[in-house]
């Protein structure tokens, strides 16, 4: 596949993408999409099973964004060093050799051990030893404050530019979800899903712009089953207000093969992206004026 025109500025953490011209109050963003291992992450998972962790090559789907004059931002490290889709308090305490300095506020994921640093991969350990206190903050440090640094500036821009805003969270998702999360097996996954916290994160509008444009395209569509956003939306989302936040998953085996590289239906996905990135553009420009 080719690589994206005009590689944009990049720094240890994200990759910054600003829209080519006629910019419009519209942000995606891939956290989740980073293949750069960093040199001290010590996991003893072996490689090929930890990418799988990856949601690889979401950042280069949503590529052509800066072309409807959306700002792409996409993380450079991968989830599983830290994941930038949890809050700061989603503290695992038994991945830690001390206890943690600041509040602790373990979710529903912390429980699983794939909180703000994952302590499992597959119900099996991350790590042959506890992880010190400084190592997690040095994570924190260069990577999640870097990245949500760059996520809220984005978002600021964008609401100073108009009344409203939209906010896309960009995520893949394994074709056996529904089985991974302990829901029944025989459930069909749908090909793209997109997830507002239930109705909280954006208005309906929004939500009917992405899904037809998705299903012009043939693909199938469904709504907060199974994921319905985590904390990255719950954070921007705020649709009383105009903010519209909206996270989008992917089923992986329609453009990815097993060996983590883009198959023949790679050109097709992205073009159902294209269309929500001109469905979103051209209502936003309606939005606005």
């Amino acid at each position: 596949m080719s690589l994206p025109e005009n590689p944009p500025a990049s720094d240890f953490a994200c990759r910054l993408t600003l829209p080519d011209a006629g910019a419009l109050p519209i942000v995606i963003d891939s956290p989740h999409s980073g293949t750069d291992y960093p040199a001290d992450f010590g996991a003893t998972v072996p490689m090929q099973r930890l990418r799988h962790a990856e949601d690889t090559w979401v950042d280069a789907l949503w590529a052509h964004a800066p072309r409807y004059g959306a700002t792409l931002l996409a993380a450079r490290f991968p989830r599983a060093y830290i994941d930038p889709n949890r809050g700061l308090e989603d503290i695992d305490a038994a991945l830690l050799d001390a206890p943690w300095p600041g509040p602790v506020t373990p979710s529903r994921k912390t429980e699983l051990g794939i909180g703000l640093v994952w302590r499992l991969m597959d119900k099996q350990p991350m790590y042959g030893r506890r992880l010190a206190v400084a190592e997690v903050q040095r994570r924190i440090d260069t990577c999640w404050t870097p990245y949500h640094t760059a996520l809220d500036a984005a978002l600021a821009r964008a609401a100073a530019a108009s009344p409203c805003r939209w906010h896309i969270n960009a995520h893949s998702m394994p074709d056996d979800s529904y089985a991974l999360m302990g829901m029944p097996a025989d459930k069909v996954l749908a090909d793209f899903v997109l997830g507002n916290l239930d109705g909280t994160t954006s208005d309906a509008a929004t939500m009917d712009v992405i899904e037809g444009a998705l299903r012009s395209h043939g693909f199938s569509v469904a709504r907060n089953d199974p994921f319905k956003g985590v904390e990255i939306i719950r954070r921007s989302g705020r649709p009383e207000v105009g903010h519209h936040a909206v996270q989008i998953e992917i089923k992986r085996s329609l453009y990815m093969d097993a060996q983590l590289q883009p198959n023949a239906g790679f050109e097709r996905v992205r073009a159902g992206v294209d269309a929500v990135l001109a469905a979103l553009a051209a209502h936003a420009r309606s939005r606005m004026g």
